[in-house]
């Protein structure tokens, strides 16, 4: 078992009391379940393309069957994969605390497969496909042999409904998420870079409104100066440690 961080008595009192618990989770909880990060991701026949090229709308435009493709085959590497302790952990502190709110920058679903229920995803999901002219979510399309599918509604291509570079951020989820962040009493982020915004931002906007802040990550981030308290030490391991301590 890697060397974990012990978790302070005064940490395990405040969640204990805590009415409103946010949690913000990164790639790092899903690297655990097998998931490749971001650039992780490119090898084999895709390790020559760079993953911040094929990850915009321009590229869509210019390629789309080799954008498409590519998700496709990144939708494989996430179906194989498992929810970790992390993830059941998360779920299991949902049950537990009156207000629970799951902020997730990662897009495979994860956190939805271990049970947990009130997840805002800033990113999107690899799952679910959208129109790429109206930006609603289609479920089922005519099969063809085309790559990208059409739209059976307005015969646009078919995108995969998640946040690519240079676009926002849906806006009902960064709202819900800015609003978890400002009301909560504890504010954990779990394996997160601390570089990525405006996601980067909410730990520290839970800060200035008196929450109490905890980074679990196995290595110190850009945002561990700032943070109440530090636990080093993979989310599978610390998570599941942490719920056991305050709701034995």
């Amino acid at each position: 078992m890697s060397e974990t961080t012990p978790i302070p008595a005064e940490l395990i009192a405040r969640l204990r009391q805590a009415q409103r618990v946010t949690v913000l989770t990164g790639a790092g909880i899903s690297a655990e379940s097998g998931v490749p990060t971001f650039r992780q991701a490119q090898t084999g026949l895709w390790a020559r393309y760079d993953p911040q090229q094929l990850a915009t709308p321009q590229a869509f435009r210019r390629q789309p069957q080799l954008v498409w493709d590519w998700y496709a085959w990144r939708r494989t590497l996430v179906a194989a994969a498992e929810p970790n302790p992390g993830h059941f952990a998360l779920a299991e502190m949902e049950r537990r605390a009156p207000h629970f709110t799951l902020i997730t920058q990662n897009v495979d679903s994860l956190h939805h497969r271990a049970g947990s229920r009130a997840v805002l995803e800033l990113h999107g999901n690899i799952a679910r496909t959208k129109c790429s002219r109206e930006g609603q979510v289609v479920e089922t399309w005519p099969e063809t042999d085309e790559r990208p599918p059409r739209c059976p509604h307005c015969g646009a291509f078919l995108r995969p409904d998640v946040v690519w570079f240079g676009e926002a951020l849906p806006a009902d989820a960064l709202d819900a998420a800015i609003a978890a962040a400002r009301a909560a009493e504890v504010f954990l982020s779990v394996g997160t870079s601390g570089l990525v915004h405006p996601a980067a931002g909410l730990p520290l906007l839970a800060g200035e409104h008196g929450a109490s802040t905890v980074e679990i990550n196995p290595e110190a981030t850009p945002l561990s100066d700032e943070m109440t308290y530090c636990l080093r030490g993979p989310a599978g391991v610390v998570l599941p440690a942490l719920v056991a301590a305050v709701w034995p």
